[in-house]
């Protein structure tokens, strides 16, 4: 089993979790991954397959996986044990500010002489500041790094420095790489232009067959697994865009934030025909739904159609997501084509004040209209996704929010029809950095807490959620933000159960973790405001147990979010095929 030249590393979203007394509230409810965020980008999957068939061997490592799941699993052995020409680490979600760099600094005391690579959104925002580190070597900015890494790899590969004397031949190597951020030998930063913002997504491939191609290279399931409950619900996705058109207020991937972090001026589509493809390869090993990412409208109604005449005939579920509402046509081709989907809208809100404000441009009627056409045309399920901490959201309008949620519920539900669900939840832990209210936050009514990156890193070790955010408004305080979610949610979970949505059980269980989850951050409240500090840390630390069992499914159960899967989770015999496939390979590679 030969070295690999890459190993991407994914770190826990606080390193020492495992340790740490840390409420980390339902900042994870409404996603597959738990609070460790342990779920790595899909740029990890473009990255290595574009790497491996341009000649170099790839291997994910999923440490927060691994850290989750085996309380004596050792992440600073295992990284002492591997021997690659380069490690990768994403910092792309913010939450990711202490492990990731925490990891970083392992690696590099334990392999001084090996590359340590930085990329990702929130990489890409604070290049600047996070190439001071000692630890970090590269950070490749933009939201394409397949390239970059590829032209810096073939450079370290072919014997260049970490840090080069600014006029060596290695030096003017490293110049010409696009989008790379790099030191000099006098540890000076050099910031290599944006250039590399591919218009077309065509050239890349999101192939998870190289995850199973991997398991058999490197004889390991666990380090792979994209999340932790992914072998029992194995929910993938499918990429249409880089970019967007919109610019949501507090959104990281809108429109000003992609020009600002990554000098993208215009989104870059994948045709329509690939992303068919894309989720047809998926099907042929996985029973699992597959979410395609980004709204399939948005780079127009030709776009969506040529999609839908592409997939006509995929029978397995597939997750479409609106970003505005839709014509009945729409649906109706949507059902001919994809007979088993799911329509996911994030309304942020009730109120078409504070949606708008957001960046929302639909009205509740034509919401109410959409959501009436995808049921009418077959859809499985519609979750309807409320936010906590909006722009002109008072505490009251939370809670008219959920009484808004009642509303629909009674419409639907009480007639029998249990498939329009919705969720609550806060903006939370951070504000995006590049996103309008980061970067304007008066302008906006936000009060930002943490600007920088070192600041965001140690807001993460606050002991509970409420001292996390980055931010609060000038309509309600980080008090009341959390309260809001805590009694939105516990309303909420109440309203599925009188309507069954939810079983009685589940609303029993959801709301008793609700309590519990109030109870421990008013006693944490409590001990930040002792002054001695060991006392403050053994109080917490006695608090450990509790808050583990309180940081899963808070406001929510997070089985609300699945949907039945018929039949084995994962075709083994063609997965099997994938696995023999490349052991052949192997043996015969010279």
């Amino acid at each position: 089993m030969t070295n690999p030249d890459l190993i991407f590393l994914h770190a826990p979203s606080v390193y020492d979790f495992r340790k740490e007394s840390i409420l980390y509230g339902p900042v994870s409810d409404l996603v597959p991954s738990t609070p460790v965020f342990e779920m790595y980008p899909i740029g990890f999957t473009t990255m290595a397959e574009y790497l491996e068939r341009n000649g170099f061997q790839t291997r994910i490592i999923n440490l927060a996986v691994r850290m989750l799941e085996d309380s004596r699993f050792d992440a600073e052995e295992t990284i002492r044990k591997l021997h690659p020409l380069a490690f990768g680490i994403d910092l792309h979600w913010l939450p990711h500010a202490h492990g990731s760099i925490e990891v970083a600094r392992i690696a590099k005391r334990l392999h001084p002489k090996q590359a340590i690579i930085f990329g990702g959104f929130s990489s890409s925002y604070f290049y600047d500041e996070l190439i001071q580190y000692p630890a970090v070597d590269f950070v490749i900015r933009g939201d394409s790094a397949e390239v970059p890494i590829l032209f810096l790899m073939q450079y370290l590969r072919s014997g260049g420095a970490l840090q080069p004397a600014a006029l060596s031949a290695e030096g003017r190597a490293l110049e010409v790489i696009p989008n790379l951020t790099w030191k000099d030998s006098d540890g000076v930063m050099r910031a290599n232009p944006i250039s590399y913002t591919p218009d077309t997504l065509d050239d890349l491939l999101l192939d998870y067959s190289q995850v199973l191609r991997a398991v058999v290279r490197y004889r390991d399931l666990a380090s792979v697994k994209p999340f932790r409950s992914f072998m029992q619900y194995p929910i993938t996705a499918a990429l249409t865009t880089r970019g967007c058109r919109y610019n949501c207020v507090t959104c990281g991937g809108s429109a000003c934030a992609f020009r600002g972090i990554h000098n993208r001026q215009s989104p870059a589509y994948r045709s329509p025909e690939l992303l068919a493809q894309d989720i047809r390869r998926i099907g042929e090993f996985s029973h699992g739904p597959v979410f395609v990412l980004g709204d399939i409208r948005q780079p127009g109604q030709e776009y969506a159609d040529r999609f839908l005449d592409a997939i006509k005939g995929y029978k397995k579920p597939v997750f479409i997501e609106l970003f505005d509402a839709a014509e009945k046509s729409f649906f109706e081709k949507v059902s001919r084509s994809l007979p088993n989907f799911t329509v996911e809208i994030s309304m942020e809100s009730h109120n078409e004040e504070v949606r708008k404000a957001f960046g929302r441009p639909y009205s509740d009627e034509a919401i109410e209209k959409t959501i009436d056409y995808a049921l009418d045309a077959g859809a499985k399920r519609l979750d309807l996704f409320f936010m906590v901490g909006l722009k002109k959201q008072t505490y009251q309008s939370v809670m008219d929010t959920v009484e808004y949620s009642r509303q629909m519920l009674k419409r639907y539900a009480a007639g029998g029809d249990t498939r329009v669900i919705p969720f609550i939840s806060p903006l939370a832990p951070f504000v995006d950095p590049g996103s309008r209210a980061f970067e304007e936050p008066e302008k906006h009514g936000y009060k930002l807490f943490a600007r920088t990156l070192e600041e965001h890193r140690q807001a993460l070790l606050a002991p509970s959620w409420k001292y996390v955010l980055n931010y609060q408004t000038i309509w309600m305080t980080r008090t009341d933000i959390v309260n809001a979610t805590y009694e939105a949610g516990r309303r909420l979970n109440q309203i599925k159960g009188e309507f069954g949505v939810i079983s009685h059980e589940i609303m029993i269980a959801t709301d008793e973790r609700i309590e519990r989850a109030k109870r421990l951050i008013t006693e944490i409240d409590r001990i930040i405001m002792t002054s001695n500090i060991k006392e403050r840390r053994r109080e917490l630390n006695e608090l450990k147990h509790q808050v583990d069992n309180a940081n899963l499914s808070t406001v929510c159960d997070k089985r609300e979010l699945e949907i039945p899967i018929l039949g084995a989770r994962i075709n083994v015999l063609q997965a099997a095929g994938v696995v023999v496939k490349d052991w052949w390979k192997d043996i015969n590679r010279p």
